[in-house]
């Protein structure tokens, strides 16, 4: 995996700067896009650019590649997977909370229509 995911020495350099502190930063900003009601394309911005400090702390304190298009690239869409599944849990929870007359919970990530009953 050395080479594909990351270019430390250790994977474990690359789970706690990009998966526990890069993740923990997408995850509130995907939570604050989503409890704003903007739409899910503003995180993938802001994750752009989070990917970019994430790269800078891997340059910063370990001596990475500053300017690779594919560590950038890795580190972002894991960013981006962590970041759209925090949109998509709050968006559930701000659905079926704020409209739990039209909604229930599907599960962590989903909510549907409720099935109104004839008697009421």
């Amino acid at each position: 995996m050395q080479g594909i995911l990351y270019e430390e020495q250790s994977i474990w350099l690359f789970l706690f700067i990009t998966v526990i502190l890069g993740g923990s930063a997408a995850w509130m900003t995907g939570r604050a896009i989503a409890l704003t009601w903007r739409p899910r394309w503003q995180s993938i911005v802001y994750l752009l650019i989070l990917g970019a400090a994430v790269r800078f702390i891997h340059f910063a304190l370990f001596q990475g590649t500053l300017l690779s298009p594919h560590y950038y690239a890795v580190d972002t869409i894991v960013l981006i997977i962590i970041g759209s599944l925090s949109f998509q849990q709050t968006r559930a929870r701000q659905m079926t909370t704020q409209y739990r007359w039209l909604y229930e919970r599907a599960g962590p990530f989903s909510w549907r229509e409720k099935v109104s009953h004839p008697n009421g």
